[in-house]
């Protein structure tokens, strides 16, 4: 048996080669711990063999108890829909007409925004509200966008889905110099014949942070002629995003989310718009989705869906007959955008129709 003194020993007589070294240095490791026992007065420890421990067996009480925690869950945040929260986007925006051109002021600016009940996160908004004020304005009209900049960054405004003059565009160092923090700028165009439809306005300046933020908005153009197919008793708009609030219809999280509200027979307009960085394939329970236009044009052959898929920077117009009693879910069908194992979050609304 090798004590640590002899090992001690062994060790000071050792050459100080590479090779020696690690031959001898599983040795030290035994020497320092025996004596480091020795010093407390007693041997060093055995040890004691491992007890293993069984898990938990499942009985049928303790499993309906777990599913009954779960249903309880999803039925509270369930039944705690449309919640309420402060601020609400997407809000129309009334212009100044001044000699025949229609004016709009926005301010950029950093606020507190309400996602979901109690769930508050930094934001950068239009008019303090996410999403951003929505602008309608008719074909052909001339249009004044007055940015005023109270960032602690440089923005700019780009209208997406527009066919504007270069210098218009909005794209700083492309079309325009930033707006630098605490400036202002001006941006006045004529809304071409034919470009009409679901657009948007956005910030194209860190736009991957001050969008993903909220700085964000509707830019819809009404036809002169409306299309039979147009007529309808509700316009809705639904901006989708997946920035740094999360998973958001028009800036809300469920159970914040807006529902979509008709009556049996009525016709309502949805018009999608995906600011995010991610893919949202849209599904409605109960009633199908007849697809109108795409990104602003309309569609020569219109077609019918359940789930639509939405690529970041589309948009999507669509007539959904309300024919169908009752209240429908209305998704993202990436699930984990909708749901987890506490219930409905996220890209979740309703469709409700009254008879």
């Amino acid at each position: 048996m090798i004590t640590p003194a002899d090992t001690l020993e062994a060790l000071a007589q050792t050459s100080t080669s590479r090779r020696s070294f690690l031959r001898t240095a599983g040795f030290t490791a035994v020497g320092a711990g025996a004596l480091a026992a020795c010093g407390k007065g007693g041997n060093a420890p055995s040890e004691q063999p491992t007890v293993p421990v069984a898990p938990p067996v499942a009985t049928p009480a303790t499993i309906k108890a777990a599913a009954d925690a779960m249903d309880a869950m999803h039925e509270k945040g369930l039944k705690s829909f449309p919640a309420k929260t402060a601020g609400l986007g997407n809000q129309l925006l009334a212009p100044t007409v001044v000699a025949g051109v229609k004016v709009f002021d926005l301010t950029a600016r950093e606020i507190q925004w309400e996602v979901s009940p109690g769930l508050l996160v930094k934001a950068m908004a239009y008019n303090g509200q996410v999403p951003g004020p929505q602008i309608r304005v008719r074909e052909g009209d001339r249009v004044r966008v007055n940015l005023r900049n109270e960032l602690t960054q440089s923005t700019a405004i780009h209208f997406h889905g527009m066919e504007l003059p270069n210098d218009m565009d909005g794209v700083p160092f492309i079309t325009q110099a930033p707006v630098k923090p605490g400036d202002t700028f001006t941006y006045e165009f004529t809304i071409p014949d034919g470009n009409v439809g679901s657009n948007m306005y956005h910030s194209h300046h860190n736009s991957a942070t001050q969008v993903g933020m909220g700085l964000l908005g509707a830019f819809i153009v009404e036809p002169k002629q409306p299309r039979p197919i147009e007529k309808v008793s509700e316009d809705y708009v639904m901006i989708l995003n997946d920035g740094m609030q999360g998973y958001t219809l028009n800036g809300k999280s469920f159970p914040a989310t807006a529902p979509l509200t008709a009556k049996l027979s009525q016709k309502i307009r949805i018009r999608f718009m995906n600011e995010g960085m991610m893919i949202h394939p849209m599904h409605l329970h109960g009633m199908h989705m007849t697809v109108i236009d795409k990104d602003g044009w309309p569609l020569p052959y219109p077609f019918r869906c359940d789930t639509l898929n939405i690529a970041p920077g589309e948009r999507y117009d669509v007539i959904v007959n309300c024919n169908n009693p009752g209240t429908w879910a209305f998704h993202c069908h990436i699930l984990p955008h909708a749901e987890s194992e506490h219930g409905m979050l996220g890209m979740v609304t309703a469709l409700v129709v009254a008879k």
